[in-house]
This record gives C-alpha cells, structure tokens and sequence, in this order.
C-alpha cells in the first residue's frame, strides 16, 4: 500500500446548516467523519490542505488519515460539495475505513502504448467509453489507476474489460457483460471535412459555369449594345 496521507483537522461542534456557514465565514472547510458504528465525528478543513489533496488527482479513491487534534482517523472521501458559482470546496463527508473494509470506488483509467497501436498511427482516433471504472475493492488496497494497453489495436478493434488485467482483489460492480472501455474508431470527422470541402468546390464551380449555347444576361446587353450601334 501507498503512504498515506495525512490531513490536518480541527473539531467542531453543532450541526445543521447555520454552524457550517459560521465555519465557512471563518475561513474553514466543514466536514464529517462518519462509519464505522461510530457516532460521527464534525471537523473542519484547512483549504489549502483540502485543495491541494483535490488537485493531486484520484480524491475519491484515496484513502486519507484525518488528525483530529491528535487522533488519527483513517478514512475514504465519500462526497464533495462545491459552490456553484466559485467552485470552491463547501463541504466533504468521509467514511472510516480499515484494512478490512471493502468499498466501491471509480478508479481512473491510464491509456498505454499509443505509439504502438498501428489503427491510431494510420489516422485512427482513440474513443474512451469509460474514463474510469467503478469497482469493488479492500480500502487498504486501491489502485491509483487502471492501465489498459493499446499494443496492437487497429481501426474497429475495441478493449473490453476482459481484456483489461486488474490489480488482485479489485473485481469490476458490472458483471452482467462484458463491457467496452475503449475502441479506436475511424477518422469520420476528416473524412467527413474533406467531404465538405470537395463539395463546397463543387458547388463554387458549378456557380461559376454557364451551360453551352446560352449567354450570360451581361453578354446578351452588350450584344444588343452592338446592333444598336451598328444601326445607328
């Protein structure tokens, strides 16, 4: 398992939306401990330290030790709320967890080898059907991520989850098939463009002709222009 990281927090007292808007005011992240058949335990976050454990990447799949004045508590992000208008973190709520815990996360999904998948060096496009997958697994035992190699994959060929190896102990929440995580599809936009163009020239030209035996209206004036002339 990984270091685990530890995240400062202070206690703080009553529940309800009015002493979390007074924790907020006071520059501080409301927050709950909750699970294990313990009665919940309500601190506050430092952002700084919040922030910089949600830009590390993989906040919902990493297991955290909350020091609450001393105590450690090990644990699982469970939920996040942002504010709406400013993103910034309003409150999380995380679970106690142990080594024999087993929880359901959605761990990320790392694409490997593209330079060695001949569909994507002749033009192809990597389509990602799932960016992660959710999967059962111990808390003491998440990956990071899950690695899907590319080798070999050409135009219309796909990746399943059968194909995908997975890390002992992790066993995907859908098992009812055989479910698509990636395929590498053709190029239909560029085609699809360079249709667009040929045909926009096409048209331009076409534009541009005048059908044998007739004359332009401009031609048929100066004709007349002539025989008037000429008469006169």
């Amino acid at each position: 398992m990984s270091t685990i990281i530890t995240i400062p927090a202070q206690p703080r007292t009553g529940t309800g939306k009015g002493p979390a808007r007074a924790t907020r005011r006071s520059g501080r992240v409301p927050a709950v401990v909750y699970g294990a058949k313990k009665d919940p335990s309500l601190i506050s976050l430092d952002p700084r330290d919040l922030m910089r454990a949600l830009r590390a990447g993989s906040f919902m799949a990493t297991v955290f030790d909350v020091d609450i004045a001393g105590k450690a508590e090990r644990v699982l992000p469970r939920d996040v709320q942002f504010d709406p208008l400013s993103d910034a973190p309003m409150h999380v709520d995380f679970l106690r967890v142990s080594a024999a815990t087993t929880v359901t996360v959605s761990i990320p999904v790392t694409f490997l080898n593209e330079e060695a998948a001949p569909g994507l060096k002749r033009g192809g496009l990597l389509n990602v059907v799932r960016h992660d997958i959710e999967a059962n697994c111990r808390a003491d035992a998440i990956p990071h991520h899950i690695e899907v190699d590319l080798t070999g994959l050409d135009i219309g060929d796909s990746v399943h989850i059968s194909m995908v190896p997975l890390p002992d102990g992790v066993v995907p929440t859908i098992t009812d098939r055989d479910f698509t995580v990636a395929t590498i599809a053709a190029p239909t936009v560029v085609q699809e463009e360079a249709t667009e163009v040929a045909e926009g020239e096409a048209a331009e030209g076409a534009e541009g002709e005048t059908p044998e035996g007739e004359a332009t209206e401009e031609a048929k004036g100066e004709d007349k222009a002539g025989e008037k002339s000429a008469k006169d």
